[in-house]
């Protein structure tokens, strides 16, 4: 079976590549790659550890890398992918940059944004969560085994 290179599966796929550099980095594996018109124009993994600093989320590195690329702060034309729920802050960036549309893999049960009663995105923001989740779910689990060892 071919996998249509634009559907939600590949993109996952490269924020999953993403994700993976991350966890070779020594860096929790949440991967972010941002498409508009069916080109990836930015991508991203968490940096925190690499440049000490706690914003250092995928989501925000790749809302920053776009914006440049786009030459504008707003992202309405644009998919997020990203292989965890995003937080309260980078769910709040995302607000401010309207982006079109939002798809995660892994929920995140302890720190994401939907643990929030009555959260919203932005008003034209679409959401689709749970795309690979499962391989989001293992390769988290793999590092936080590792990480703890």
């Amino acid at each position: 079976m071919t996998l249509n290179i634009h559907s939600d599966e590949h993109y996952m796929r490269e924020a999953l590549k993403e994700a993976k550099r991350g966890y070779e980095a020594g860096e929790i594996p949440v991967g972010a790659i941002i498409v508009s018109q069916h080109k990836i124009i930015a991508r991203a993994h968490n940096q925190t550890e690499q440049l000490t600093d706690v914003t250092a989320h995928a989501e925000m590195i790749a809302i920053t890398a776009a914006s440049h690329y786009l030459g504008g702060k707003y992202l309405s034309d644009c998919t997020l992918y990203v292989t965890l729920e995003p937080c309260m802050m980078c769910i709040g960036a995302l607000y401010w940059a309207q982006i079109g549309r939002i798809v995660f893999g892994a929920s995140d049960n302890k720190r994401g944004f939907e643990l929030v009663k009555d959260f919203k995105v932005h008003p034209k923001t679409q959401l689709q969560r749970g795309v690979l989740a499962n391989e989001s779910e293992v390769l988290l689990k793999e590092f936080f085994q590792k990480l703890r060892k």
